[in-house]
């Protein structure tokens, strides 16, 4: 942020009284601007044992596979985005099911939600942002394509509960690291 969104002045970075952290402050106004994560929000959805996964149409990661998954929007529940961005990536109507994964991803300042689905049909077509689309049995996941390694997480955590009693997983992905069998710890 270089300038202030309430009158248009330069900010400059530096920690406020009261606070610890830098923060940018208006130069004129004095307004303290907060800069906080961004949600990505999605599911793993099923249909017969088998998972719905998208080839992506944009960067980052063009060609490379996910789950249907996408930023929060303003006034919209993690629920329904994970169920519009289902919708919206592979035209799939899902049920949003239990929480699935929690991601931070600290060197991109987002933090990735992933919720276990149902598709509602078995019916999917492939949207605008996505290139194709179709269900895959755990033996046939591209997993060397895997767009992210939050999204390696998520279908690691998903088959995992199905044999174990896991109900909430989180991770950390540090800077530099990316999708590396090893490098993806159940905390």
């Amino acid at each position: 942020m270089k300038f202030c969104s309430d009158c248009g002045q330069p900010v400059e970075r530096r920690i406020p009284p009261g606070d610890n952290l830098p923060r940018a402050v208006c130069t004129a106004c004095g307004a303290v601007h907060y800069e906080n994560p961004r949600v990505v929000v999605g599911c793993v959805p099923e249909w017969q044992g088998r998972i719905l996964l998208c080839s992506r149409a944009i960067m980052p990661r063009r060609g490379y596979w996910t789950t249907p998954a996408g930023f929060l929007e303003n006034g919209e529940s993690l629920q329904a985005a994970a169920a519009r961005e289902a919708l919206e990536e592979a035209e799939a109507r899902v049920e949003i099911g239990s929480l699935l994964a929690v991601t931070h991803v600290l060197h991109a300042a987002q933090v990735h939600v992933m919720f276990r689905g149902r598709l509602l049909d078995g019916r999917f077509g492939v949207g605008a942002e996505s290139l194709e689309s179709g269900l895959y049995e755990e033996s046939a996941i591209p997993w060397d394509d895997i767009a992210f390694p939050s999204i390696t997480f998520a279908l690691r955590s998903f088959f995992e509960d199905r044999s174990a009693e896991w109900e909430r997983c989180t991770t950390t992905i540090s800077s530099g690291q990316f999708a590396t069998e090893s490098s993806l710890n159940r905390h």
